[in-house]
């Protein structure tokens, strides 16, 4: 991993573009009466209220420790992301399947079916400033690293959450642009259902990937693989350190949790002991200024 992105820069690109495409889309569903615009438009307001959770999720993860939580709140980041994945699925996903059958069942023709395209085309022309606004981020965060390398071992579940919204938006808008025309086309409504059917059905594929990927984090995952190598040969390296015995990572939302078993250089005692481990957890720190706790424990085996 490179470093870390602006999560919050990206969740302020991705509410302006949303709500403007909530908007023209609900206009656009009401006028035209098309299914594939109608589960469109509920996604765009549900992916309003997922960024509001977020900004919600980022607010509370930066509450300090208390006696209740000695290693702060950071974690809560994770349980508003999870949220989020539910929301995807269920007001997303579930409503736009719901809303492919019962058009399957009823079909209707659609009326407008111009204004339904414009405000596709406006969509997909908002929805990629708020994708281009969080690959900015993103790309900050994965250095060389591939997309699915990043998603893989990012531990920003934010800037994950918001660039699967923002991918299933883009590829429904396509989705229901491509339904619209077919309907336009062949004079048949069915096109317009199928959409609505195909965009429910990815809104559930990216939150389930978003929710298994959160999940992990929920229960307690460590930090990233390459910033616990770097702490792994930093420590190593350090002249106080004989050698690392055991070293545990947790990431607790911006910051982490480390806990080092170490063999120390011998010394004359207890009080030149203690001053090598402080020594190294000092130097530890300014290199890493993410660990916001450290625990060190000299000893002679694992």
């Amino acid at each position: 991993m490179a470093g870390k992105g602006n999560s919050l820069r990206a969740i302020y690109y991705a509410l302006g573009a949303n709500f403007a495409i909530f908007a023209a889309k609900t206009f656009a569903a009401v006028m035209t009466g098309s299914s594939a615009m109608t589960a469109e438009a509920v996604h765009s307001l549900a992916d309003c209220g997922n960024q509001g959770l977020l900004l919600i999720g980022l607010r509370r993860a930066k509450r300090p420790p208390d006696p209740n939580f000695p290693l702060g709140h950071g974690k809560a980041i994770y349980f508003w992301s999870f949220l989020v994945a539910l929301i995807l699925f269920s007001a997303g996903g579930m409503f736009s399947l719901y809303e492919g059958v019962h058009k399957l069942a009823e079909p209707k023709l659609l009326s407008h079916a111009w204004l339904a395209l414009c405000v596709l085309g406006f969509g997909m022309v908002a929805e990629s400033f708020s994708m281009w606004g969080c690959m900015r981020e993103v790309n900050k965060a994965r250095g060389d690293s591939s997309l699915w390398m990043w998603f893989r071992e990012s531990r920003q579940s934010e800037l994950i959450v918001i660039f699967g919204e923002d991918l299933a938006a883009l590829f429904g808008l396509a989705f229901a642009f491509v339904a619209v025309v077919l309907t336009v086309v062949t004079g048949n409504p069915v096109w317009d259902a199928l959409g609505s059917l195909v965009i429910g059905a990815l809104l559930i594929v990216v939150a389930v990937f978003i929710g298994a990927k959160v999940k992990g984090l929920l229960i307690g995952q460590s930090a990233d693989s390459n910033l616990r190598a770097q702490i792994q040969e930093f420590l190593q390296a350090s002249d106080d350190v004989d050698r690392v015995l055991n070293l545990i990572t947790l990431q607790l939302g911006e910051e982490v949790m480390v806990a080092v078993k170490a063999k120390m250089v011998p010394v004359a005692g207890a009080d030149f002991l203690i001053q090598a481990i402080n020594r190294t957890e000092g130097a530890l720190r300014e290199r890493f200024p993410e660990i916001r706790w450290c625990f060190f424990e000299p000893d002679s085996d694992d």
